[in-house]
């Protein structure tokens, strides 16, 4: 196993001061993440410069774009897909109540623009375990359920070539792959890596078809190839919730960050979250 350690070092505090930093994505020349604590959505440049964008009273709520760049937010609260329309109303793109009455979490849009949205399954963090599911919303907005079964599924990426749907099952320490048929359905589910003690939260995906993935109890962002061979490891001083590539070059890992001490603690006053960020050597690709 060749594992490559990262020093803390490395890393560049871009941003403090956050909440409850998730959902990073690089777009259009910033990075822009969901402060769940502050039910704010925040970009950032690369100098550190912030703007909050809109509000949204939801916790949690997960971001991406359509093709034609309209940016559609999961809002768990109401159970819905709402669209930003670029006059920055807020309109609802897909209902997804009727599918699941629990949380939904991540999102990922693809390269046809189909939109696919994991569900937790239960009402975390005070309910009893129960596994979730996966959703697709095709570019009219019509919802389907693809995939059931999933144990608290998280970050989402899909391949470059619009072929394999790579999922983060939290609770069962390890990275699920799925087939895309052209229409958006699923089939072929398999185990993509054992992550053996890992707890992947969100993830991304490079050029080499490795992924990322944070990991908020082992305070770490690992990059692992498809199988599970661990290829490098950043460890930080506080979990790590959620990664991105991003950049000009997409060489840029960008990492979102807080103090964690259980589920207690997200309502935590004190805000330790951070954006960071360490140069890494290959780009990122897929979506997001």
């Amino acid at each position: 196993m060749s594992t490559r350690e990262s020093s803390v070092s490395e890393l560049h505090v871009l941003m403090t001061g956050i909440a409850f930093g998730e959902s990073p994505r690089w777009h259009d020349g910033r990075l822009w993440f969901c402060d769940w604590g502050a039910q704010e959505l925040i970009a950032v440049d690369l100098e550190g410069k912030s703007e909050v964008i809109v509000r949204v009273p939801s916790f949690p709520f997960c971001i991406d774009w359509l093709r034609d760049g309209r940016l559609l937010i999961v809002s768990a609260r109401d159970r819905r897909l709402l669209r930003r329309e670029p006059d920055g109303s807020i309109v609802t793109h897909a209902d997804l109540s009727r599918l699941s009455k629990n949380p939904w979490n991540d999102i990922v849009v693809d390269g046809r623009g189909n939109t696919y949205v994991d569900n937790i399954g239960f009402d975390f963090p005070g309910g009893e375990f129960a596994p979730g599911i996966l959703a697709l919303v095709t570019p009219d907005g019509s919802a389907r359920q693809v995939a059931d079964g999933v144990a608290f599924p998280n970050g989402i990426v899909v391949t470059p070539d619009n072929s394999t749907l790579i999922l983060a099952e939290s609770y069962a320490n390890r990275l699920t792959a799925f087939d895309i048929a052209a229409d958006g359905t699923l089939s072929n589910r398999r185990l993509w890596a054992d992550l053996d003690r890992g707890v992947p939260d969100g993830i991304c995906i490079d050029a080499e078809n490795a992924v990322w993935y944070a990991d908020v109890p082992n305070m770490r962002c690992v990059r692992v190839r498809e199988g599970g061979e661990v290829l490098q490891t950043i460890d930080l001083d506080r979990g790590c919730f959620a990664c991105m590539l991003g950049g000009s070059d997409r060489k840029t890992l960008f990492i979102v960050a807080r103090e964690w001490r259980g589920p207690t603690s997200m309502a935590a006053p004190k805000r330790t979250g951070q954006v960071l960020t360490v140069k890494v050597s290959t780009p990122g690709a897929g979506w997001p």
